[in-house]
Protein backbone atom coordinates (compact mmCIF):
# COMPACT_ATOMS: atom_id res chain seq x y z
CA UNK A 1 0.00 0.00 0.00
CA UNK A 2 1.64 3.58 -0.86
CA UNK A 3 2.51 5.56 1.86
CA UNK A 4 0.36 9.02 1.83
CA UNK A 5 1.87 12.26 0.39
CA UNK A 6 2.64 14.98 2.69
CA UNK A 7 0.16 18.17 2.20
CA UNK A 8 1.66 20.70 -0.48
CA UNK A 9 4.37 20.48 -2.95
CA UNK A 10 7.19 18.76 -2.65
CA UNK A 11 10.32 20.40 -3.56
CA UNK A 12 10.42 18.72 -6.93
CA UNK A 13 7.92 19.71 -8.11
CA UNK A 14 7.99 23.47 -7.25
CA UNK A 15 11.35 23.07 -9.43
CA UNK A 16 9.53 21.62 -11.97
CA UNK A 17 6.38 24.24 -11.45
CA UNK A 18 9.12 26.87 -11.92
CA UNK A 19 10.60 26.45 -15.63
CA UNK A 20 6.82 28.11 -16.59
CA UNK A 21 8.65 31.33 -15.67
CA UNK A 22 9.63 33.35 -18.35
CA UNK A 23 13.27 34.47 -18.93
CA UNK A 24 14.97 36.88 -21.91
CA UNK A 25 17.20 34.97 -24.62
CA UNK A 26 19.16 36.31 -27.78
CA UNK A 27 19.11 33.78 -30.32
CA UNK A 28 22.07 33.03 -32.47
CA UNK A 29 19.79 31.18 -34.70
CA UNK A 30 16.45 31.92 -36.75
CA UNK A 31 13.25 29.75 -35.51
CA UNK A 32 10.08 30.20 -36.21
CA UNK A 33 7.05 30.38 -33.39
CA UNK A 34 5.94 27.10 -31.63
CA UNK A 35 2.89 26.24 -30.56
CA UNK A 36 2.96 25.26 -26.75
CA UNK A 37 -0.20 24.72 -24.27
CA UNK A 38 0.27 28.20 -23.36
CA UNK A 39 0.20 29.62 -26.48
CA UNK A 40 2.53 30.43 -29.57
CA UNK A 41 6.16 31.48 -28.48
CA UNK A 42 7.51 34.62 -30.67
CA UNK A 43 9.69 33.62 -33.38
CA UNK A 44 13.13 34.00 -32.70
CA UNK A 45 15.41 36.46 -35.26
CA UNK A 46 18.87 37.08 -33.85
CA UNK A 47 20.19 39.60 -32.82
CA UNK A 48 16.52 40.61 -31.02
CA UNK A 49 15.24 39.68 -27.81
CA UNK A 50 12.43 37.09 -27.15
CA UNK A 51 11.03 36.38 -23.71
CA UNK A 52 10.51 32.17 -23.87
CA UNK A 53 9.41 29.56 -20.89
CA UNK A 54 12.57 28.70 -18.93
CA UNK A 55 12.35 25.18 -19.89
CA UNK A 56 12.72 25.99 -23.51
CA UNK A 57 15.68 28.81 -23.33
CA UNK A 58 17.44 25.96 -21.30
CA UNK A 59 17.46 23.74 -24.55
CA UNK A 60 17.99 26.09 -26.71
CA UNK A 61 21.16 27.29 -24.82
CA UNK A 62 22.19 23.38 -24.24
CA UNK A 63 21.85 23.46 -28.28
CA UNK A 64 23.77 26.30 -28.82
CA UNK A 65 21.17 28.52 -30.44
CA UNK A 66 20.43 31.54 -27.78
CA UNK A 67 21.99 32.66 -25.19
CA UNK A 68 20.16 33.74 -21.62
CA UNK A 69 20.01 37.06 -20.11
CA UNK A 70 19.80 36.62 -16.24
CA UNK A 71 17.20 38.77 -14.48
CA UNK A 72 18.62 42.08 -12.94
CA UNK A 73 17.85 40.79 -9.50
CA UNK A 74 20.02 37.96 -9.68
CA UNK A 75 23.43 40.44 -10.21
CA UNK A 76 25.07 40.82 -7.40
CA UNK A 77 24.82 44.23 -6.59
CA UNK A 78 20.73 43.81 -6.26
CA UNK A 79 21.65 40.67 -4.15
CA UNK A 80 23.80 42.91 -2.00
CA UNK A 81 20.71 45.00 -1.71
CA UNK A 82 18.29 42.48 -1.05
CA UNK A 83 20.66 40.70 2.11
CA UNK A 84 20.83 44.78 2.98
CA UNK A 85 17.06 45.10 3.49
CA UNK A 86 16.14 42.10 4.75
CA UNK A 87 18.93 41.91 7.71
CA UNK A 88 19.84 45.87 8.41
CA UNK A 89 16.80 47.85 6.80
CA UNK A 90 13.73 45.82 8.31
CA UNK A 91 15.11 43.01 9.71
CA UNK A 92 11.61 41.25 10.72
CA UNK A 93 9.81 41.20 7.44
CA UNK A 94 11.00 39.39 4.00
CA UNK A 95 11.74 41.97 0.82
CA UNK A 96 8.87 42.52 -1.43
CA UNK A 97 7.77 40.83 -4.14
CA UNK A 98 8.39 42.40 -7.59
CA UNK A 99 4.83 45.10 -8.41
CA UNK A 100 2.52 44.02 -10.84
CA UNK A 101 2.73 45.91 -13.98
CA UNK A 102 0.45 48.38 -15.33
CA UNK A 103 -2.60 47.70 -17.18
CA UNK A 104 -2.31 47.05 -20.79
CA UNK A 105 -4.34 47.94 -23.79
CA UNK A 106 -6.95 45.11 -24.76
CA UNK A 107 -6.16 45.01 -28.41
CA UNK A 108 -9.38 43.47 -29.08
CA UNK A 109 -11.92 46.51 -27.55
CA UNK A 110 -10.17 49.87 -28.19
CA UNK A 111 -10.58 52.00 -25.02
CA UNK A 112 -10.45 49.20 -22.52
CA UNK A 113 -7.66 47.62 -20.50
CA UNK A 114 -6.19 44.08 -19.84
CA UNK A 115 -6.49 43.35 -16.10
CA UNK A 116 -2.47 42.63 -15.20
CA UNK A 117 -2.76 39.09 -14.25
CA UNK A 118 -3.95 38.34 -17.92
CA UNK A 119 -1.99 38.37 -21.01
CA UNK A 120 -2.74 39.38 -25.07
CA UNK A 121 -4.03 35.89 -26.04
CA UNK A 122 -6.79 36.08 -22.90
CA UNK A 123 -4.99 33.27 -20.80
CA UNK A 124 -5.04 33.96 -17.31
CA UNK A 125 -1.62 33.78 -15.07
CA UNK A 126 -1.18 32.62 -11.72
CA UNK A 127 -0.34 35.50 -9.02
CA UNK A 128 3.11 33.58 -8.99
CA UNK A 129 3.48 33.88 -12.21
CA UNK A 130 3.73 37.77 -12.49
CA UNK A 131 5.01 38.82 -16.07
CA UNK A 132 8.31 40.13 -16.49
CA UNK A 133 9.71 38.95 -12.87
CA UNK A 134 12.51 36.91 -14.48
CA UNK A 135 12.80 38.87 -17.81
CA UNK A 136 15.88 40.80 -18.50
CA UNK A 137 12.99 43.65 -17.78
CA UNK A 138 12.54 42.73 -14.63
CA UNK A 139 12.95 45.12 -11.19
CA UNK A 140 16.03 45.17 -9.64
CA UNK A 141 16.02 44.77 -5.40
CA UNK A 142 12.94 42.60 -5.62
CA UNK A 143 12.34 38.66 -5.47
CA UNK A 144 10.20 36.90 -7.24
CA UNK A 145 7.62 33.64 -6.39
CA UNK A 146 10.66 31.24 -8.29
CA UNK A 147 13.73 32.91 -7.40
CA UNK A 148 15.61 30.47 -5.86
CA UNK A 149 14.08 27.66 -8.48
CA UNK A 150 15.75 30.10 -11.24
CA UNK A 151 18.81 31.50 -10.07
CA UNK A 152 19.69 27.47 -9.24
CA UNK A 153 18.54 26.64 -12.92
CA UNK A 154 20.39 29.48 -14.84
CA UNK A 155 23.66 28.94 -12.45
CA UNK A 156 23.70 25.14 -13.12
CA UNK A 157 23.13 25.24 -17.10
CA UNK A 158 23.89 28.99 -17.79
CA UNK A 159 26.50 30.16 -15.62
CA UNK A 160 28.28 32.01 -18.67
CA UNK A 161 25.07 34.05 -19.30
CA UNK A 162 25.39 35.41 -15.87
CA UNK A 163 27.77 38.41 -16.60
CA UNK A 164 29.33 37.85 -13.36
CA UNK A 165 31.58 35.43 -10.97
CA UNK A 166 29.41 31.93 -10.44
CA UNK A 167 31.25 31.59 -7.32
CA UNK A 168 30.08 35.04 -6.38
CA UNK A 169 26.67 35.00 -6.79
CA UNK A 170 26.25 31.46 -5.42
CA UNK A 171 27.88 32.87 -1.93
CA UNK A 172 25.56 35.39 -2.32
CA UNK A 173 22.22 33.93 -2.74
CA UNK A 174 24.15 30.91 -0.31
CA UNK A 175 24.29 34.37 2.24
CA UNK A 176 20.44 35.15 1.46
CA UNK A 177 19.19 31.75 1.55
CA UNK A 178 20.42 31.03 5.15
CA UNK A 179 18.97 34.65 6.48
CA UNK A 180 15.36 34.28 5.40
CA UNK A 181 15.10 30.47 6.64
CA UNK A 182 16.49 31.86 10.18
CA UNK A 183 13.51 34.63 9.59
CA UNK A 184 10.84 32.09 8.71
CA UNK A 185 12.02 30.15 11.69
CA UNK A 186 11.80 32.76 14.07
CA UNK A 187 8.65 34.42 12.29
CA UNK A 188 6.63 30.98 13.79
CA UNK A 189 7.13 32.98 17.58
CA UNK A 190 4.58 34.97 17.02
CA UNK A 191 2.12 31.69 17.57
CA UNK A 192 3.48 30.96 20.51
CA UNK A 193 1.54 33.62 22.66
CA UNK A 194 -1.66 33.79 23.91
CA UNK A 195 -3.90 32.79 21.27
CA UNK A 196 -1.58 32.19 18.41
CA UNK A 197 -1.51 35.14 16.18
CA UNK A 198 -0.90 35.22 12.23
CA UNK A 199 2.56 35.05 10.45
CA UNK A 200 3.25 37.06 6.91
CA UNK A 201 4.14 34.79 4.38
CA UNK A 202 4.44 37.76 2.30
CA UNK A 203 7.56 37.50 0.15
CA UNK A 204 8.17 34.27 1.01
CA UNK A 205 9.52 31.93 -2.50
CA UNK A 206 7.83 28.96 -3.19
CA UNK A 207 10.88 26.44 -2.36
CA UNK A 208 11.20 28.18 0.84
CA UNK A 209 6.90 27.68 1.60
CA UNK A 210 8.15 23.61 0.52
CA UNK A 211 11.40 22.95 2.66
CA UNK A 212 9.78 24.55 5.52
CA UNK A 213 6.26 23.33 5.45
CA UNK A 214 7.03 20.51 7.55
CA UNK A 215 8.75 22.69 10.71
CA UNK A 216 5.95 25.49 10.42
CA UNK A 217 3.17 22.71 10.29
CA UNK A 218 4.28 21.13 13.34
CA UNK A 219 4.64 24.24 15.24
CA UNK A 220 1.20 25.21 14.31
CA UNK A 221 -0.12 21.44 15.78
CA UNK A 222 1.88 21.92 18.79
CA UNK A 223 0.39 25.29 19.87
CA UNK A 224 -2.85 24.18 18.99
CA UNK A 225 -2.72 20.98 21.35
CA UNK A 226 -1.21 23.42 23.63
CA UNK A 227 -4.19 25.70 23.28
CA UNK A 228 -6.27 22.52 23.48
CA UNK A 229 -4.97 21.74 26.96
CA UNK A 230 -5.05 24.77 28.58
CA UNK A 231 -8.56 25.33 27.36
CA UNK A 232 -9.56 21.97 28.51
CA UNK A 233 -8.08 22.91 32.16
CA UNK A 234 -9.59 26.58 32.02
CA UNK A 235 -12.90 24.45 31.45
CA UNK A 236 -12.14 22.02 34.66
CA UNK A 237 -10.95 25.23 37.22
CA UNK A 238 -14.38 27.04 36.48
CA UNK A 239 -16.33 23.48 37.25
CA UNK A 240 -14.45 23.18 39.90
CA UNK A 241 -15.51 26.56 40.97
CA UNK A 242 -19.05 26.39 40.40
CA UNK A 243 -19.21 23.13 41.55
CA UNK A 244 -17.87 24.98 45.02
CA UNK A 245 -19.87 27.87 44.86
CA UNK A 246 -22.99 25.42 44.79
CA UNK A 247 -21.94 23.49 47.59
CA UNK A 248 -21.38 26.83 49.94
CA UNK A 249 -25.12 27.33 48.81
CA UNK A 250 -26.55 24.49 49.71
CA UNK A 251 -24.45 24.64 53.23
CA UNK A 252 -26.43 27.97 53.86
CA UNK A 253 -23.02 30.31 53.81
Amino acid sequence: MALPLPPGLTPAEVSFLAEMELVTVIPRQRLDSIELLSGKTPPLRPPHRADLPLWLALLLKKQRRANILPPPWLHPDSLREIIHQETTVDPQAFSEPPPARHPRADPARPGRTLPIHQDDDGFILSPPFRPGSCTADAPVGFLPYHWLEVAEMLLAHAADDIGAPAGEVRGLLRDLVEVRAAKLRNSTSVLEGFGGGLMSLRGVGAMELAESRGFVLSVVDGVRKIGASTEAARREAEEEEEGADASDEDMGL
